[in-house]
């Protein structure tokens, strides 16, 4: 009972001051729609901060808020004309929050509203100009400074991981599978602060064969046995025991019935063979034995616990580095955050998480290759590509097996790739080609339709009027 009363306490304590502002605002009409939840957060965070009981004190501090927000809608009024409306509610929200914790003067807000409006305006594109182009010079011409090695991944000496020209050449060219498969995997809050509970849900996850534990196999052919040796240390870092081992490999059919314990040895288990193998099919037999899954999810070969630092509270919490990557199954795996974690292989999230999910990796891992070498490319050049990549619905690459391949142009897919090729495979097919795109005209040295090029002046001669002689 006093367990429960403490909770009821706390839950009476948190709620009066949210119950006092509710009560107080809902007696006031006039309340600025915009930052009506922002108006609420605050006066509901200074009662609870500095004890206010009384409505009076709470009115009063509201009547105050509110004529900030007020004067900051008044100053944000005239970009509402020209401010898309998610920016511009962002722009009314944060000239707020600054209001409260510091008094501006309305010049002061001007400025910061002039200046966001210059920063929209000057982000636009303008007409005409060739997006494409410039995406695809911004994202290559940095590639031309990569380095082409694979390193060891920061803070685990046991792993490497493709970094540079090399991932970048994967990503666009949406490779199945990354050279280095990798995953980061993200634990919940009952397991990412205590290394052995973190070590827990690593151990289930890593797939552990025989022969990872398994420190000998010797075959008798006399007595038509394979003989494992088990090691205690290894067993003892995977979480497995000899029993666990042997219902383990009695689930195959090929072996139940047949593996059973060394009773003078408790380290030892006895594997009996089909008769009459010689020592090819026995060695055969044993390399199969070995390869054995006993534990752990298919495609993680290792997984490494970093201990690392969360900047804003301060503390120290674990996350799981993996050798190979599963996200379908690592996601059920008890004890692992599906919110957080990640993986590197695009096709895959694509696969399990859709279309949407692969386009935000695609865009993370390209931005974080880059950055990784230093190399500042805009935001909207990787956007417009993963665009690109991923409009049809599925995950395509840029070469000639996806987007560029597929123009509609002739002369544009023989400019790129297979020249002869493409030029044959049109002319068999009688197919024709506009010219309307940048790359053809560029070709037979016409004026690419970009820019001031893409505006056609046209005159009726019929129409002109002839000049009056006076």
């Amino acid at each position: 009972m006093g367990s429960s009363g403490k909770v009821e306490e706390i839950i009476e304590e948190i709620g009066q001051p949210a119950q006092l502002v509710d009560k107080v605002i809902s007696r006031f009409k006039k309340v600025p729609e915009e930052l009506r939840s922002e108006i609420r957060d605050v006066l509901v965070r200074e009662v609870a901060e500095l004890g206010i009981k009384e409505e009076k004190e709470v009115s009063s501090r509201f009547k105050e808020l509110r004529r900030r927000a007020e004067a900051v809608l008044k100053v944000a009024g005239p970009a509402k004309e020209v401010l898309p409306e998610g920016i511009y509610l962002e722009l009314v929200r944060e000239l707020f929050k600054t209001c409260v914790t510091t008094e501006l003067t309305e010049e002061e807000m001007v400025v910061i509203r002039d200046d966001a409006i210059r920063t929209y305006l000057k982000a636009l594109v303008d007409p005409g100009e060739p997006v494409g182009t410039v995406a695809a010079q911004s994202i290559a011409e940095p590639g031309t400074q990569m380095t082409l090695r694979t390193f060891h991944y920061a803070g685990v000496r046991e792993l490497n991981v493709t970094l540079g020209l090399p991932r970048l050449i994967e990503l666009v060219d949406a490779r199945k599978m990354p050279e280095t498969p990798m995953m980061e995997i993200h634990l919940d809050e009952e397991h990412k602060y205590d290394r052995d509970k973190a070590l827990e849900v690593a151990r289930r996850i890593e797939m552990t064969k025989l022969e990872t534990v398994a420190s000998a196999a010797d075959i008798d052919l006399f007595s038509n046995q394979l003989i494992i040796t088990l090691d205690p240390t290894m067993l003892q870092d995977k979480g497995l025991t000899r029993e666990d081992i042997i219902k383990t490999l009695s689930k195959s059919k090929t072996l139940s019935g047949k593996v059973k314990p060394d009773p003078e040895d408790p380290n030892v288990i006895i594997i009996d063979m089909p008769k009459n193998y010689d020592i090819i099919k026995a060695q055969k037999f044993r390399d199969r034995i070995f390869r054995m899954k006993l534990k752990g999810v298919k495609g993680i070969n290792k997984v490494i616990a970093q201990r690392r630092r969360d900047p804003k509270t301060g503390k120290h919490y674990y996350v799981l580095i993996t050798d190979g990557t599963n996200l379908a199954a690592v996601l059920k795996i008890e004890g692992v955050d599906p919110t957080k974690t990640k993986s590197n292989s695009v096709h895959e999230i694509e696969s399990v998480l859709g279309i949407e999910a692969a386009r935000e990796a695609l865009i993370r891992e390209i931005k974080n290759t880059l950055d990784e070498q230093g190399l500042d490319v805009d935001i909207r050049h990787i956007m417009l590509l993963a665009d690109m990549m991923t409009r049809t619905g599925s995950l395509r690459q840029i070469g000639r097996h996806g987007i560029a391949g597929e123009k509609p142009s002739v002369l544009a897919r023989a400019a790129f790739e297979i020249t002869v090729k493409n030029l044959f495979d049109a002319g068999a097919s009688g197919e024709t080609d506009s010219i309307e795109g940048v790359a053809e005209n560029v070709i037979i040295g016409q004026v690419a339709p970009v820019g001031t090029a893409l505006v056609e002046l046209r005159m009726d001669p019929t129409k002109i009027k002839k000049p009056v002689n006076k």
